[in-house]
């Protein structure tokens, strides 16, 4: 599914959706919609989510609103999207900022990499898998920067710190794909 819950509605019009995007914080919105309430606060930095309150660094139309583009209406959100994400898509974000956004970047990257409609260029699923089975070979292998046999369940400690490097890798990845296809170049 490539866009927003059959019997859902735009949480800040309270339509049917028009034009839908997906923040990164998962929430669905039309492009519009989200585009008057950033217009409504500064437009020198990123809107919060009117329902989670969580920074909108990143704006991901449907596949339905991405076939629109030759809809006048539809294209210049589209456009303003674009200028949206050029803006505040690749600012640095803290950890926690990149935690938070894990589940929704890793969401989209398996429903992409298992659809055949859909390609990620090779080289990110070259980087995916490589950092895939770099990470899985460290896990299991019986050599670890801090041995489980000394210490015990705190000897997991480095495996979850390399999952997790792996997870914040592969998100930053994905995010660097969605910037590049949602995002239009910067130069």
């Amino acid at each position: 599914m490539d866009g927003p819950p059959g019997n859902d509605c735009c949480s800040i019009c309270h339509g049917s959706f028009n034009i839908p995007h997906q923040a990164n914080c998962s929430h669905w919105y039309c492009g519009n919609c989200i585009l008057q309430v950033w217009n409504h606060g500064s437009s020198l930095q990123p809107c919060k989510c009117p329902l989670c309150r969580r920074q909108i660094t990143l704006l991901v139309p449907s596949q339905a609103s991405s076939r629109q583009i030759h809809n006048p209406e539809a294209a210049d959100i589209l456009e303003k999207i674009e200028a949206y994400n050029r803006l505040f898509g690749s600012q640095s974000t803290s950890l926690s900022q990149r935690v938070q956004d894990l589940p929704f970047l890793l969401k989209r990257l398996f429903r992409e990499l298992m659809d055949p409609q859909r390609s990620l260029p090779f080289v990110i699923k070259a980087r995916l898998y490589l950092a895939l089975i770099s990470t899985a070979v460290y896990v299991l292998s019986p050599v670890d920067i801090i041995p489980e046999a000394l210490f015990g369940i705190l000897g997991l400690l480095d495996d979850v710190i390399i999952a997790l490097t792996f997870f914040l890798h592969v998100g930053t990845l994905y995010r660097s794909t969605l910037l590049r296809r949602y995002g239009g170049s910067s130069s």
